[in-house]
C-alpha cells in the first residue's frame, strides 16, 4: 500500500497536542452543553476526551461562559485530563477575551470566524484585539471561515468584480474563491498583528461534499498552514457519517488535512461521542491511524442461522470499546488487532484466517460448532451455550500474550 504523502505544514503546539504534517492527523470534537454549566461541560469534555477526542472546543458566547472556562479546565485537570480546551468565539470575542483574562490564559486555542468579526472592514479593531490577546498569551488561533457566515463585504465585492469579467465564473465558484480569499487575507492580517506563522490553523467549512473537496484543494495549494477539515453541518445519523466520509476521504488520501471533525447532529439525548468514533473510523479505514481493534463481520444471508452471529459481533464490538481505555494503557499496539466474526462456512474460515483472531459460527444446516482461528491457524472449536464467554476469554488471553509488557519486550514465544 502506497504511503500517503502529507502536505508539509508548520507544527502548531496546542497545549500538549501538536498539529501539523510531522504528527498524525488529530481528531477533535465540540461540546453542546451550556458552557456556563461548569459540571455538565466538564462531564462532556471528559467523555469526548476519553472516547478519543484529542482537542475539544467549547462555545464562549457570553460573560457567564467566559467566567466558567478556567473552572472547566481546572476541573478536567483534577480528573487527570489535559485535553486542550478551545474557545469558539463569534461577534463578541474581543470583549470577552479582554474582560476575562483568566479565560484567555486557560484556553489552549482560540477559534475566530472572520465573517463574524470586523476583519476586512475599515475598522478591524475586534479582530485585531483577539489576535493581540492570542499573542499576549501565546495561544494559537484557528481562523475558521464558514460559508454560512462568510464576510459579506468581501463576497459582494468579488461578485461585482466577477460580473465585469468577459466570461464570469458561476456564483458557486465565486463563493468558493471568496472563502479561500477570506481565510488567507485573515491569516495575513493575524501575522501583521504579531501572531507567528506556526500559530495559525485554517478551515473553510461548507456543508456540501463536492464543495468541501474543491475549497480545501484550492486552499491547500495556496498556503502551507495546517488545515482543519470537516463539513460544517454534516447531518444526522447515516447521512452525516456517509457525507463526512465521502468528503474527508479524498482530501486525506491526497495528504490534505491535519485535524478533522465529523459534525454529526445527535439524536435528542444522543451520545455526543458518536462523532468522535466516526472520525476515528474514517482515519482507521484509510489506514492513516489506528484507534481500536477492528471487527470484520458478514452481513448475513439465507445461509446464516438466526441472529446469533450478529449478536456475537455486537457484543464483541461493545466489549472492545469498553476495554480499550484500560487496554490502551496496558497493551501498546492493541489498536492494531483484527478480529473476524463470521456467520457460515462460505467465507467464515477464510476471513477468520486473515484476522489475528477469528470465529466462524455455524450457518443453516451446518454442524453446530464454531472453529476459532488464531493468526491464521485453527486453534480450537467451541460448542454449546458458552461460545460468547469462551471467545472473550480467548480474546483476553491473546491481548495479554501478544501486547502485554512481556510480549513487548520479546520474552514470550510466538509474539509479533
Amino acid at each position: 500500500m502506497a504511503e500517503i504523502q502529507r502536505r508539509r505544514t508548520p507544527t502548531v503546539q496546542i497545549g500538549p497536542v501538536r498539529v501539523g504534517w510531522e504528527v498524525p492527523v488529530v481528531v477533535q470534537s465540540m461540546t453542546n452543553t451550556d458552557t456556563a454549566d461548569v459540571q455538565a461541560t466538564i462531564d462532556q469534555v471528559a467523555a469526548l476526551a476519553l472516547s478519543g477526542s484529542e482537542l475539544v472546543r467549547v462555545t464562549v458566547n457570553n460573560e457567564d461562559a467566559a467566567a466558567a472556562v478556567p473552572h472547566i479546565v481546572e476541573g478536567l485537570e483534577k480528573r487527570g485530563l489535559r485535553v486542550p480546551v478551545i474557545g469558539d468565539f463569534h461577534y463578541n470575542g474581543h470583549i470577552l477575551l479582554k474582560k476575562f483574562p483568566a479565560a484567555a490564559r486557560a484556553l489552549a486555542k482560540y477559534r475566530i470566524n472572520p465573517g463574524n468579526v470586523s476583519i476586512g472592514r475599515k475598522d478591524d479593531d475586534n479582530f485585531r484585539t483577539m489576535i493581540e490577546c492570542a499573542v499576549e498569551n501565546q495561544k494559537p488561533v484557528r481562523i475558521g471561515v464558514n460559508w454560512g457566515s462568510l464576510d459579506q463585504a468581501l463576497l459582494t465585492r468579488m461578485m461585482d468584480e466577477n460580473s465585469r469579467r468577459p466570461e464570469p465564473l458561476s456564483a458557486r465558484d465565486v463563493m468558493m474563491e471568496a472563502m479561500v480569499a477570506s481565510a488567507l487575507s485573515s491569516a495575513a492580517a493575524a501575522e501583521r498583528y504579531g501572531l507567528r506563522h506556526d500559530q495559525i490553523i485554517l478551515s473553510a467549512k461548507v456543508s456540501g461534499v463536492r464543495d468541501l473537496i474543491d475549497v480545501y484543494s484550492t486552499l491547500a495549494a495556496r498556503c502551507d498552514y495546517p488545515l482543519h477539515l470537516g463539513l460544517t453541518e454534516a447531518g444526522m445519523g447515516t447521512k452525516g457519517v456517509i457525507a463526512s466520509t465521502a468528503g474527508l476521504a479524498p482530501l486525506l488520501l491526497a495528504g490534505i488535512g491535519d485535524t478533522i471533525r465529523v459534525s454529526l447532529t445527535p439524536k435528542p439525548g444522543g451520545d455526543r461521542t458518536e462523532e468522535v468514533q466516526a472520525a476515528q473510523q474514517i482515519l482507521q479505514s484509510l489506514s492513516i491511524r489506528s484507534f481500536m481493534p477492528q471487527v470484520t463481520s458478514c452481513p448475513g444471508c439465507g445461509r446464516t442461522t438466526s441472529t446469533y452471529f450478529q449478536e456475537l459481533a455486537e457484543q464483541i464490538q461493545s466489549y472492545l470499546r469498553t476495554q480499550m481505555p484500560e487496554w490502551r494503557k496496558k497493551y501498546p499496539g492493541v489498536e492494531e488487532l483484527k478480529l473476524a466474526v463470521m456467520g457460515c462456512v462460505v467465507n467464515g474460515p477464510g476471513e477468520s484466517k486473515h484476522a489475528n483472531l477469528g470465529i466462524s459460527l455455524p450457518g443453516t444446516f451446518e454442524e453446530p460448532k464454531a472453529p476459532v482461528y488464531i493468526d491464521g491457524k485453527l486453534s480450537t472449536t467451541l460448542r454449546g451455550d458458552t461460545i460468547v464467554a469462551e471467545f472473550k476469554q480467548i480474546l483476553d488471553r491473546y491481548v495479554e500474550s501478544h501486547y502485554g509488557q512481556k510480549a513487548a519486550s520479546g520474552e514470550l514465544v510466538g509474539t509479533r
